[in-house]
């Protein structure tokens, strides 16, 4: 359990209350939870998954692969086509859950995540050939880390894309969608749109 806030007094009193029911013991400032890095300096608190995404990298003998810059190739043509040589569709949905819980600490590979994702119950080669590459873009940065700032500021910013139709089965659009509260990304999402005419486009509000 994580435990924050400003105010120290009411901090305490929160965990002598829980304590009361469970046993617990305070393990001090936040550094390691679930996979997640918090490493707190004057500058802010920056949190990665680097130990986790390493881990992964040598349970798929990817640990020593040419490293990719990009996480999908650009106009890609993933479908679903019964022609296609199928893979270990266990496999891929294992691999594609633990990508997924990548994606808390990196934005940068939400829209691929949500591509993916489309093709659980009939993964072919070619979409587990994105998956690898998926994980060579990883290998390019795995210390990566998502930043949390002070400004000095409270301004609230949100930004919008769309690929336009990219899928080629039901040429449905898959959209995203940024937000950031006082010069730090908060909430990020990449989602395919449940009908075909429904257009967005990028857009600052």
């Amino acid at each position: 359990m994580i435990v924050t806030g400003d105010d120290t007094d009411e901090i305490k009193r929160l965990q002598e209350c829980l304590s009361t029911k469970f046993k617990m013991k305070d393990l001090g400032r936040l550094k390691y939870f679930l996979g997640i890095e918090a490493v707190r300096t004057n500058n802010g608190i920056y949190l990665s998954q680097r130990k986790y995404i390493l881990d992964l990298l040598s349970e798929t003998g990817m640990l020593e692969c040419k490293s990719v810059e990009s996480s999908i190739l650009q106009n890609h043509r993933l479908v679903i086509h019964p022609d296609k040589v199928p893979t270990n569709k266990e496999r891929y949905r294992r691999l594609v859950g633990r990508l997924i819980y990548f994606s808390y600490t990196c934005p940068d590979i939400a829209y691929v995540i949500s591509v993916v994702n489309q093709f659980m119950y009939a993964p072919s080669e070619d979409h587990m050939t994105t998956i690898m590459r998926i994980l060579s873009y990883l290998k390019e940065a795995p210390g990566k880390r998502l930043t949390c700032k002070r400004y000095g500021h409270m301004e609230m910013k949100g930004f919008t894309d769309i690929d336009w139709a990219r899928n080629l089965t039901d040429r449905r659009s898959t959209s995203s969608c940024f937000t950031f509260v006082a010069g730090n990304l908060v909430t990020w999402r990449s989602k395919k749109q449940k009908c075909d005419n429904k257009v967005l486009g990028r857009r600052r509000i």
